[in-house]
């Protein structure tokens, strides 16, 4: 069996000529994306955008049901319902930006535990998350919109001495369509 390091892709090197390296092959990092807040309801914070620092966005995804057609010797499948997956996002929580506070009210539109309303789906889903991709030079390449977005769980770090790390922040989000540009 011939080796592929020794095939014609890598001969040519010592007789000062270079093997052809392609230059199409770079990745969209995973650590390099912006999360921008579009269109918050009123009264989040002091802005109705916001960009916020992301220390990590879980997967986002949406999947297809089958619908299975079976027949006398034999299955067939066709895509059914759709249904957007549940999207977590991590914050460190900024005291200069009030991180915790704008994500918390941004909350209390859903569920208000203070007056125990809970919020009316024209309120509550106004809001249009853009999760922007980056290229090595941190120029935008690719925008992942999720809209008609409502913050499902809230959740503040864990607070402890015997860490020297950032505080965080969670929150979950529900959303009813992805666009990918």
């Amino acid at each position: 069996m011939a080796s592929y390091y020794k095939s014609d892709f890598r001969t040519g090197v010592g007789d000062g000529s270079l093997p052809a390296i392609s230059t199409e092959l770079e990745a969209i990092r995973s650590f390099q994306f912006e999360v921008h807040f579009n269109g918050l309801p009123a009264g989040v914070g002091s802005e109705r955008d916001l960009v916020l620092a992301a220390k990590k966005v879980d997967s986002v995804g949406i999947t297809a049901e089958d619908i299975i057609v079976e027949r006398a010797n034999d299955k067939v499948y066709y895509p059914g319902k759709v249904t957007p997956e549940e999207l977590k996002i991590t914050f460190d929580n900024l005291y200069l930006k009030n991180t915790s506070k704008a994500l918390y009210e941004y909350f209390t539109n859903t569920y208000d535990p203070r007056t125990g309303s809970l919020g009316n789906a024209s309120d509550v889903k106004t809001g249009q998350i853009d999760i922007v991709m980056l290229s090595n030079d941190l120029t935008p390449t690719h925008t992942l919109s999720l809209i008609g977005v409502y913050p499902k769980k809230y959740t503040l770090g864990q607070f402890q001495y015997s860490e020297n790390q950032f505080h965080t922040l969670e929150v979950n989000f529900r959303f009813d369509y992805m666009i990918h540009n």
